[in-house]
């Protein structure tokens, strides 16, 4: 553990650029503006494209795709669309010929798509003649390619004249979403500056903390665009980035500038106030950002190529806001000077709280019952928690859509002509091993589990001859079979999952015993399934790694064993709480209504550990700041009691600002069309708003004061804080 005098070089470190960066304030800001200029020049001109990948390696999912390619069935292990046809009967002769003709006008000219006539394809066509589909293959390849070749088919499909009156084509599966222009970084921006404005009270502060998360996101998200040119960077990233780093940017440059005003309004110059504020806050800052961090650095531990993308991706957004609120702003403050408080819009300020304010009377009360206080506040985040039992892992689909997307009115048609599993195929792939009965047997008793509709007739790879080694010329093995079983339920039931879990550990070793054969279970549907299992098994590994990180870091900054371990169990109880109400919005659909949310449905399988990753190092943010400044008091003083009650009467005010700016920048992402995207903003929001007010407000202080000098306890050290 590193001693004294190792933390006291690091202060002289953070003083050291502080007053450089206040002396070169013009250099600075120079340079943070050809900075960004020639990173997002670059990015416009080299940037790579976003790219989706959330395979398995090693899961079945990923071997029944592998074996159905060696079998010659191309995309029906991966990914697929649909054109839907609805009309008052879709086996009328001239409808047959019109959908014929779409269908081989798409499959002539769209090279990278495969598309199956419904009038070929067993059941392609609804019992009640309603529905038809047309089933398009896009192969082994990545999503984002996809959405590409989806825009060609679906510009070929709009501009077909031949359809008959009366016949609607919708375009169904992931591929074919459509993006909802709406800037909800926009909105939460907004938010922040009426936040902002109304805690300091003058145009000038409230400007600084926006220039500078603003400059910081603007080189993250530009250096996330070079990055996609050698890693898979998801669609959702850019937006996640802006999210975070907005959030964090501003939080991170609100707290310095307070401290700034408080050391002027102390009578200090503008050099030593900017100094100041960078040794104290700026250190809580670091330290907060180092958190948050290494948080997203557990994640490179998950398998999942997607999910670390996107944790570099953050990681580089707050690494440059954090860089910008330690170099940037103090060349900022430089420039402004004694002027911070010009252009005032409000008379009285947010200014730290004193003896006598609301906060510190609000801290004598917690403290006068700490035990009690303690227990409500323990009651309240337990039963916020609750739900989180039953959070159901997954993905969601078209189903959450809005109704104007043309995906979610596919969805709707195929499940009303079909029932709804058909909008969740299982794709089997089967290999008899020498024993051709073993399809047969198969089907049969896959027919006989009460979660599947219909199974599909085993079927090998058509129009070529095996040659001399057993290979066929064109396809690849023929013995290889294809079967498709539908589901009685949907994508998102959890029945469906279940009916998965039966016939890979039941039904298919019950067929296979005793001979060669391999049959593997896959697909959309099972690949959800799989992703969703592989979180689930993770997530206690990545929450306990996290975990320890951030004790040996707070250990670290505090030289205390106790102050670390409850903020550490505190974080964890807030962001269990957090999982809990997004399960009951999101899962359970309580007033999912009011938030203009789509149908429950599961919570996605990357967000809990996303969000854990994040939230943990945000909820630092506000723990760092406040602690530090009990801890000043503390060691000026030794009265615990005493320190506590300052620290918060000097933090309330800001943690609640910061909080705010958060709460707004993140829940503005609800209003997105992209349930990911809701999930996550809501999730960070909700678990920022916890965390401020439950824990910050209530558990911290009630605790603190149970604890006593206890807090402060460290081994080699004296009860008065100092090393023995």
């Amino acid at each position: 553990m590193p001693d004294r005098e190792g933390v006291r070089t690091f202060h002289h470190m953070i003083e050291h650029i502080a007053r450089f960066c206040a002396r070169r304030r013009w250099s600075v800001v120079v340079a943070w503006l050809v900075l960004l200029v020639v990173v997002s020049g670059l990015a416009s001109v080299r940037g790579g494209e976003p790219r989706s990948d959330f395979s398995l390696p090693g899961s079945e999912t990923q071997a029944t795709a592998d074996l159905l390619a060696e079998g010659g069935f191309g995309g029906r292990g991966g990914i697929v669309g649909q054109l839907v046809f609805a009309a008052p009967d879709v086996t009328d002769a001239d409808v047959r010929r019109a959908v014929s003709e779409l269908v081989g006008a798409v499959d002539g000219q769209v090279e990278a798509v495969t598309v199956t006539d419904p009038s070929a394809a067993p059941g392609a066509i609804a019992p009640d003649g309603s529905v038809a589909i047309a089933l398009v293959e896009f192969g082994d390849v990545l999503v984002s390619d996809a959405v590409a070749v989806a825009e060609e088919v679906r510009a070929v499909g709009d501009a077909f004249t031949g359809l008959p009156e009366g016949v609607v084509l919708e375009y169904g599966g992931d591929v074919f979403w459509e993006e909802v222009e709406f800037s909800s970084e926009a909105v939460g921006l907004l938010a922040a500056v009426v936040i902002l404005l109304f805690a300091f009270g003058s145009v000038l502060a409230m400007g600084l903390p926006i220039a500078t998360a603003l400059l910081g996101i603007g080189c993250g998200m530009a250096i996330v665009g070079l990055a996609a040119n050698v890693i898979d960077v998801p669609e959702f990233a850019p937006a996640a980035v802006a999210m975070v780093g907005i959030g964090v940017g501003i939080d991170y440059a609100l707290m310095i500038v307070t401290r700034y005003r408080e050391e002027l309004a102390g009578g200090f110059d503008v050099p030593t106030a900017i100094a100041r504020s960078l040794t104290t806050a700026g250190r809580a800052v670091f330290f907060a950002g180092t958190t948050v961090v290494v948080s997203m650095a557990a994640l490179f531990a998950i398998g999942v190529s997607a999910t670390r993308s996107l944790a570099l991706s953050i990681m580089a957004g707050v690494a440059m806001v954090l860089l910008a609120s330690l170099t940037l702003l103090p060349a900022l403050l430089a420039i402004v000077g004694n002027r911070i408080d010009r252009l005032r819009v409000r008379r009285h300020p947010m200014g730290a709280g004193s003896a006598g304010s609301f906060w510190y009377r609000w801290s004598a009360a917690v403290q006068r019952r700490p035990a009690a206080v303690a227990l409500v506040g323990l009651v309240v985040l337990s039963v916020l928690a609750a739900p989180t039992l039953s959070m159901r892992l997954g993905f969601g689909d078209a189903g959450n859509r809005p109704e104007t997307d043309t995906a979610r009115r596919a969805h709707d048609l195929v499940a009303e002509g079909f029932g709804p599993g058909a909008n969740a195929p299982l794709v089997v792939g089967l290999d008899p091993g020498g024993d051709p009965a073993v399809a047969q047997r198969f089907v049969d008793a896959a027919l006989d589990d009460p979660g599947v509709a219909r199974v599909g007739p085993p079927t090998a790879a058509p129009g070529a001859a095996p040659d001399g080694g057993g290979q066929s010329a064109t396809f690849g093995r023929p013995d290889v079979m294809f079967v498709e079983i539908v589901p009685t339920t949907g994508p998102q039931d959890e029945e469906t999952s279940e009916l998965v879990h039966r016939l890979r550990d039941d039904v298919v070793p019950a067929v296979t015993e005793g001979t060669d054969a391999v049959i593997l279970v896959g697909g959309a549907t099972a690949a959800v399934v799989d992703f969703a299992d592989d979180q689930a098994r993770r997530l206690p590994l990545f929450m306990g790694a996290v975990l320890a990180a951030a004790f040996v870091l707070l250990m670290f900054v505090y030289r205390s064993l106790l102050v670390p371990l409850k903020a550490v169990v505190m974080n964890l109880v807030s962001i269990g709480a957090a999982y809990g109400v997004l399960v009951a919005v999101f899962q359970w659909g309580w007033g999912a209504g009011l938030l203009g949310l789509g149908e429950p449905g599961p919570i996605d399988a990357w967000v809990p550990m996303m969000l854990f990753a994040i939230v943990f190092g945000l909820s630092m943010d506000y723990e760092v700041f406040l602690l530090s400044r009990i801890r000043e008091h503390y060691l000026r003083s030794g009265d615990n009691s005493g320190a506590v009650a300052d620290g918060l009467a000097r933090t309330a005010r800001l943690i609640t600002a910061a909080a705010a700016v958060m709460v707004f920048v993140f829940g503005s992402f609800v209003l997105s069309a992209d349930r990911s995207l809701q999930l996550f903003g809501f999730g960070l929001a909700v678990a920022v708003l916890i965390d401020a007010t439950v824990v910050r407000l209530l558990l911290v202080p009630a605790t603190m004061e149970l604890l006593g000098d206890r807090n402060w306890w460290f081994p080699g050290r004296r009860r008065d804080g100092a090393p023995s």
